[in-house]
């Protein structure tokens, strides 16, 4: 549990802006603000929850006013901590909004140290720790459909499905512990073909939804698309097509790009960061050479590879070496220069690349790059349609894996007619596996490195 303090900090990001909030939350909240706000005469009423009172900030020592603010008072428990929180709104300059916070501060609150409103927000049960990180998540949204997941689990979906396992997997051990607490009676629930069957499919639920981490972390985190090829093919003018604008250095001369280039985009709502490496060749220049390694290294971290090869000549042993080392890869073949005539044979591609991940572009003119952009996308998430309930924290996958393995482990149990205990054993692990999801952590370490991602003020 926490120290009953009271705490402190601005909740809005640093410089000028229209308005700056600093929040208070704890027992002390409402007296603190009481000794620093001033509110016109006549009017010095009990302040009503939830309401929004105009008034000045003023040092209590000298009278000095500093700001003039809107100040709000949220009563427990219907507040974002669960706590009395208190927010004043000044003008959003940085200098007012830490004289204002000094002045708190000088009252007897603690700065509030990041993360720390959410994490009393988990401990007095206005959020589980699920939709604790969403929060964070939803603070760090790059797109749509990213803020669309994380407000999601932000409310409580990703939460009610674990709830939901998690009570079925409890009924389940309900059954085997009855079992193992009247040994000699015949209970007919257990029978060991049915509990097989229901642990089995419980099982594969949750391989259901670790199976979506992949596809949640690329519109959490962005997918890394490495753009290859050898030199000359236009892969730096790709990139400037997809920019839209003229990022990349483009000449006639082979060799350009010597280093990675690296911009970002989005593929409806899909963040994606963008590598233009230098081209891939057999070469004895030294600079050039390690502009190919650089160029490689980025290739086996991507999450998909874009080859662009020059339809206007035919394939040269370079290119064909290229083919061989992006075997394993997800990747789009982008055939460009499609402005000129087409002289590539492409059915020796087709034997190499599904027609689906062939496109056609002319980087110089533009043609074919909102197609480009689909296929690109499609491509990266790799699904025809998107999942009821989707994972994007490592830490949410981890506990999955771990209560799938105790549930095979039940399965195998159960499989070699082994007594009731052992069963009981794997299916409370996978229970405990669950909870932890939501919050049932013991480790205060963990939860202290949970909340010290989210930034002070939230």
């Amino acid at each position: 549990m926490y120290e009953q303090d009271t705490i402190a900090a601005i909740a809005t990001p640093p410089g000028e802006g229209g308005v700056a909030i600093v929040r208070i939350s704890g027992a002390d909240a409402e007296t603190i603000a009481a000794k620093i706000f001033a509110r016109p005469k006549g009017n010095n009423g009990k302040l009503k929850s939830h309401s929004l009172y105009h008034g000045k900030i003023r040092d209590p020592h000298t009278e000095r006013a500093l700001d003039e603010v809107l100040l709000t008072v949220m009563r427990q428990p219907r507040s974002y901590t669960g706590e009395d929180v208190v927010e004043i709104h000044g003008h959003g300059g940085p200098f007012l909004a830490q004289q204002i916070l000094g002045l708190v501060l000088a009252q007897g609150a603690r700065q509030a140290e990041p993360g720390e409103f959410t994490k009393r927000a988990f401990l007095n049960g206005r959020l589980d720790l699920a939709q604790a990180e969403a929060v964070l998540d939803l603070i760090r949204a790059r797109t749509d459909k990213g803020a669309e997941l994380a407000l999601q689990q932000a409310t409580g979906e990703l939460s009610s499905w674990v709830h939901k396992l998690r009570e079925e997997l409890l009924d389940i051990l309900v059954q085997v512990e009855a079992a193992i607490d009247f040994p000699d009676e015949e209970i007919e629930l257990l029978q060991r073909q049915d509990l097989i069957e229901k642990i089995d499919h419980l099982r594969a639920r949750i391989g259901e939804i670790i199976a979506t981490y992949e596809w949640g972390r690329l519109f959490r985190d962005g997918a890394r698309v490495c753009i290859c090829g050898r030199p000359n093919v236009g892969k730096s003018s790709l990139l400037n097509a997809l920019l839209g604008e003229e990022r990349v250095i483009v000449t006639p001369l082979p060799g350009t790009t010597r280093d990675v280039i690296e911009e970002s985009i989005h593929l409806n709502g899909l963040p994606v960061v963008l590598w233009d490496t230098a081209g891939i060749h057999e070469t004895e220049d030294q600079i050039e050479r390690l502009g190919v390694q650089l160029s490689r290294d980025r290739m086996g971290k991507a999450d998909a590879v874009v080859f662009v090869i020059d339809g206007s000549m035919s394939l040269t042993a370079d290119d064909r070496a290229l083919i061989g080392e992006i075997a394993r890869k997800k990747t789009l073949l982008a055939i460009n220069k499609n402005d000129l005539p087409r002289v590539i044979v492409i059915d020796e591609l087709t034997r190499a690349f599904a027609p689906n991940r062939i496109a056609y572009v002319s980087a110089k003119t533009s043609e074919g790059i909102n197609e480009f952009k689909e296929c690109l996308r499609d491509l990266i998430l790799d699904t025809e349609t998107e999942p009821s309930v989707v994972i994007t924290n490592l830490r949410h996958r981890t506990a999955l894996m771990r209560g799938e393995v105790a549930l095979k482990q039940a399965l195998v149990s159960l499989g070699e007619n082994q007594a009731p205990e052992f069963i009981a054993v794997d299916l409370n692990h996978a229970a405990e596996a669950l909870k932890e999801i939501v919050g049932a952590i013991r480790n205060d370490d963990i939860l202290e490195r949970i909340f010290s991602q989210f930034c002070i003020g939230k």
